[in-house]
């Protein structure tokens, strides 16, 4: 046998076993000191086994790594079960993207809805990007459909951009949707200051790993690409 060949069935040997078990308490332990000597400001959501012995999955927020029970050594990337054609990790990333995605309260998003809501997906979005308009443009057909739009702020040039003080002025307007559109219509839209959840879901779309708007995402989680034309989109979110 081949050593590629051999290589991939020790993978896939070792994929076939159950996942996950008990993390134990000493592992748990160094896993959480060496991350509150790292990132004290991070929040440890879960830690649990993997299928490779001494490695643990550590989710943090949205966020999957993995570690030595030991606490000395981190693993930054995707495990995948070859055997199910899944990718265990982004799975993960999912359910935490799902759960904080109904944490949010109605003023945290903009919210274009049709009356009878048959669907929802959560979009990181700029103002100022062309697809991001291109999406906006397409919201009769969406909504039209049952597809309801929420909104969350993503200044691609960060906090101290001229994108953050229009989404700023966006989220702080009377008629919100209409300050959207005003805005993406490339109108200008009166600042005003209140408070508001802008500097918040750009660090969460960060977490999320956003590189680009628009980022679209299932109401389970699950992440699609930027700009997807409407009838593909609505396939997409239906099936």
């Amino acid at each position: 046998m081949k050593k590629q060949n051999f290589l991939l069935a020790m993978v896939l040997c070792c994929l076939s076993f159950p996942v996950y078990a008990e993390t134990t308490a000493d592992a748990e332990k160094n896993i959480r000191h060496t991350l509150q000597q790292l990132a004290p400001d991070e929040t440890i959501t879960r830690i649990r086994t993997t299928p490779f012995g001494n490695m643990y999955e550590v989710l943090l927020g949205p966020s999957v790594i993995y570690m030595s029970g030991d606490g000395r050594f981190i693993l930054k990337g995707d495990l995948f079960d070859m055997q199910e054609h899944q990718n265990i990790s982004e799975n993960e990333r999912a359910l935490a993207r799902r759960a904080i995605f109904a944490s949010l309260s109605s003023n945290e998003y903009i919210e274009f809805s049709p009356e009878i809501r048959e669907h929802i997906i959560y979009v990181f979005t700029d103002v100022d990007c062309g697809y991001c308009r291109k999406l906006h443009h397409d919201m009769p057909v969406l909504n039209k459909n049952g597809l309801a739009v929420r909104y969350l702020a993503y200044p691609r040039g960060g906090i101290d951009s001229t994108a953050y003080s229009k989404l700023e002025a966006v989220w702080c307007a009377d008629d919100r949707q209409q300050a959207m559109t005003d805005a993406k219509n490339g109108k200008n839209v009166v600042s005003k200051q209140c408070s508001n959840p802008v500097a918040n879901e750009y660090e969460l779309g960060q977490k999320f790993g956003v590189r680009g708007t628009p980022a679209i995402y299932k109401a389970n989680g699950e992440a699609l690409s930027g700009y997807i034309p409407p009838d593909d989109l609505l396939d997409i979110v239906k099936n």
